[in-house]
């Protein structure tokens, strides 16, 4: 069982890259003899990380299923294939498997070069797996840079009429974040003399490695910019509206539902524990940011004609109140900002996926040219308003508990912030309820939309997948938090280790560490 298990992760990783070269071989007329690879392998790997959620110790903090092999060797330069879930990484893991078979369900419409964009969902698959798994510094980089690529070919060759200039504004605004990371990546080994995140994080902890205080700032911007690019925060966010509208539902669905989480996941993955002097000196700068996030996407998300974009731009608020959860330091609000994660990769996604199903139907995501849907769509409509109600953070579903904790948090160490992102959460009552107002309900006016067909099976099963999602993650969330907890707190204490506040001083013998600092055992 344990040589199964040891072994499991890398098993899951892989596994895309199976279906995606199964379909390689097959010919490019069988188009559904293809989509049903896809959707086997994709339910397949969902399937696969399942038991890790039972395997996984929830009072053990330090990472599980770890895998370590040597990659990279030479003279004074060692990388190794070394990878690991802890109660961080394991639900994004989660949810990128359960994301991915939506995605392919619901990119069934697509009819041209429907080989290749199956393969490439499945490879783009396997680099954001590698992301919550990486443990390696440079493994860690060539898996983002893997994701990206493929999302730029989703994006540019199966996307809608301003689709390149989305793809290049997208590959452009990551790259550069991605560039400056790397720059952090190798002044790090240069530092360390290792390219491990646990040994560099033990090293910083004991006192082993002092850095600087302008290199610490130094090496946290570096490794910040990257990831404030990808969740994205307020003002690098440009990129991310044209990326959505612009992108197939499948593509939409894969950037709000996980690759935005990489931004977030990186400041707790990287920010926070290698660079804790540096988070505490910078969070008031980006906690103001993430506030300006989450009531300037509010405030563009209501005035929006295009059901793709004001989604889009709702996802710049949702993401902000995420790092004001990260940024409280505190329990409540991590724990809040992980589960947050979660839950707004289904709800979001979940409105995506509605949205591109209107889209199949009428070719058009303009908000004025629906209206009365409620008549020829009942199934869809309702389902339609679960999401929605998800998403503006109702009671019993999943988007409220996150919400509450992350506002808990906050709220321990700010008011005023706490009652700013509040607005938030109003605002977001106001454009999604407007929103479905005017799309599903009033009279029929347009006859375009008179003779819809209601959901099909292929829908429903999408549907019904989103929202038995929605209600576990609502009523079943201490089985969640109760996982992320031991987590959470080692990274607080790496963030408050009191290691940390002998930076400018030489480092001391371990013998010199007083007992009363040993890091307390899980």
């Amino acid at each position: 069982m344990e040589a199964l298990q040891y072994n499991w992760l890398s098993l899951i990783v892989f596994f895309p890259l199976v279906g995606a070269g199964v379909i390689l071989f097959l010919r490019r007329s069988a188009c559904e003899r293809i989509r049903q690879v896809a959707l086997v392998t994709s339910v397949l790997t969902f399937a696969l990380s399942l038991p890790l959620l039972f395997w996984f110790d929830s009072s053990q903090a330090g990472m599980q299923f770890s895998v370590v092999h040597p990659w990279i060797a030479a003279p004074g330069l060692v990388s190794n294939y070394h990878i690991g879930i802890d109660g961080l990484s394991l639900f994004l893991l989660l949810l990128t498997t359960f994301l991915t078979p939506l995605a392919v369900l619901c990119s069934w419409p697509i009819v041209q070069r429907v080989k290749w964009f199956f393969v490439t969902l499945l490879v783009l698959e396997t680099g954001m797996l590698g992301v919550f798994v990486a443990l390696d510094l440079v493994l860690f980089f060539v898996v983002w840079e893997v994701m990206l690529v493929p999302m730029y070919f989703i994006i540019g060759l199966w996307g809608h009429e301003r689709r390149i200039y989305a793809a290049i504004k997208f590959i452009i605004y990551t790259m550069a974040g991605s560039a400056l990371m790397l720059v952090a990546i190798i002044w790090l080994r240069k530092l360390s003399a290792t390219f491990d995140l646990l040994v560099l994080a033990r090293l910083l902890e004991t006192g082993a490695l002092v850095l600087q205080p302008g290199q610490e700032q130094l090496l946290f911007l570096a490794f910040f910019l990257a990831f404030a690019i990808k969740v994205p925060l307020f003002p690098f966010h440009t990129w991310l509206p044209d990326a959505h509208v612009e992108a197939p539902t499948a593509g939409s669905v894969i950037l709000a539902g996980v690759l935005l989480k990489m931004g977030t996941y990186g400041l707790l993955r990287f920010c926070l524990p290698l660079f804790p002097n540096a988070t505490k000196e910078f969070t008031p700068w980006i906690a103001a940011l993430a506030i300006i996030s989450i009531i300037y996407g509010a405030l563009v998300s209501l005035v929006q004609p295009d059901a793709k974009k004001l989604v889009a731009y709702s996802s710049v608020s949702h993401m902000g109140f995420v790092v004001l959860g990260i940024l409280a330091l505190n329990v409540i609000g991590i724990e809040g900002a992980i589960y947050q994660m979660v839950n707004h990769g289904v709800s979001t996604g979940g409105l995506f996926l509605i949205v591109g199903m209107l889209y199949d139907r009428r070719h058009t995501h303009m908000i004025r040219e629906f209206g009365g849907l409620a008549t020829p769509l009942p199934i869809l409509s309702s389902f339609f308003m679960l999401v929605v109600l998800s998403s503006l953070g109702l009671p019993l579903l999943n988007n409220f508990v996150g919400e509450f904790l992350i506002l808990v948090g906050v709220f321990q160490t700010s008011v005023l912030k706490a009652a700013l992102a509040a607005v938030g959460i109003v605002l977001a009552t106001w454009y999604l309820l407007w929103m479905y107002q005017r799309v599903i309900f009033g009279k029929l006016t347009n006859e375009a939309n008179r003779n819809l067909p209601d959901a099909s099976r292929r829908e429903l099963a999408i549907l019904v997948s989103v929202a038995v999602m929605i209600i576990w993650l609502g009523i079943a969330s201490p089985m969640f938090t109760r996982r992320m907890e031991a987590t959470t707190k080692r990274i607080l204490y790496q963030v408050e280790s009191p290691y940390y506040e002998w930076a400018a001083q030489p480092a001391l013998p371990q013998a010199a560490h007083p007992a009363h600092l040993e890091e307390p055992q899980p």
